[in-house]
């Protein structure tokens, strides 16, 4: 009996929408979906407080039929972690990009002052956070930079605040459930990733059974952008691999 072919899902970062992917959809396969957080992109804004497990429940009913390969960017990684615990039968492998994972009291400090000013000064924090992922001399192109910016900017914020607060906490509580994650994940992050450290992947690979790690020499947060190819191909060997290992 043929097995069914999985379908990729991507899930993108607080801020964000869907279309963070679009500079590299077109070197993906075309059954590739690409799904707006909730209170991001064309989803219902969020007007109360949510968590890890509401988000992720939100995405499970949103996902495609049959098995699932499933590569979630900061947030977005984090909720495909809470997911593939949740759904060992239909997720079948993940890539964890630019997330985190069981943050040190520095590191989650640092986080709670980027919440605290993103509370304080929304377009402020909006600024910070793209002077932060593209430094200048940053090897992106201007259009992208900005379109990244102006999605930032026209969130709106109440649905952006629920969520940044979710990927400032909810990794300490998500940790002690990794051992739970039995598919095969590749964490991988920016070596300059100030918020989505090595070490944040390296601990993600560790608690996890079956977990591999990889580094972008020279990158920041943004590594789909900065580094498409070499995102492209970690998201090639480490699929292609765990297909090969299903014949």
């Amino acid at each position: 009996m043929t097995q069914e072919t999985p379908t990729l899902v991507f899930l993108h970062g607080v801020g964000l929408d869907r279309t963070m992917w679009e500079n590299i959809s077109d070197q993906l396969p075309e059954s590739a979906v690409y799904l707006d957080l909730p209170g991001h992109g064309h989803q219902p804004v969020l007007r109360e407080p949510t968590s890890l497990q509401t988000l992720a429940d939100d995405i499970a009913a949103r996902l495609p039929s049959g098995p699932i390969q499933l590569v979630g960017f900061s947030l977005g990684g984090l909720i495909a972690q809470r997911l593939a615990i949740d759904l060992p039968e239909k997720i079948v492998s993940v890539v964890a990009a630019n997330s985190v994972c069981k943050r040190t009291t520095q590191e989650r400090a640092a986080v709670l002052g980027r919440l605290a000013t993103a509370r304080a000064d929304f377009l402020e924090s909006t600024q910070r956070s793209i002077e932060r992922w593209y430094p200048a001399g940053v090897n992106v192109p201007t259009e992208l930079i900005q379109q990244t910016q102006a999605v930032l900017a026209n969130n709106d914020r109440r649905s952006f605040l629920y969520a940044y607060e979710v990927f400032a906490t909810a990794d300490a509580d998500l940790a002690d459930d990794l051992v739970k994650l039995h598919q095969p994940l590749l964490a991988m992050t920016g070596e300059l990733d100030p918020g989505s450290t090595p070490e944040m992947s390296q601990r993600l690979a560790d608690l996890v059974p079956d977990g591999k790690i990889h580094i972008f020499s020279g990158a920041r947060h943004m590594v789909p952008h900065e580094q498409p190819h070499e995102f492209i191909a970690q998201l090639e060997q480490h699929f292609a691999l765990e297909e090969a290992d299903d014949r």
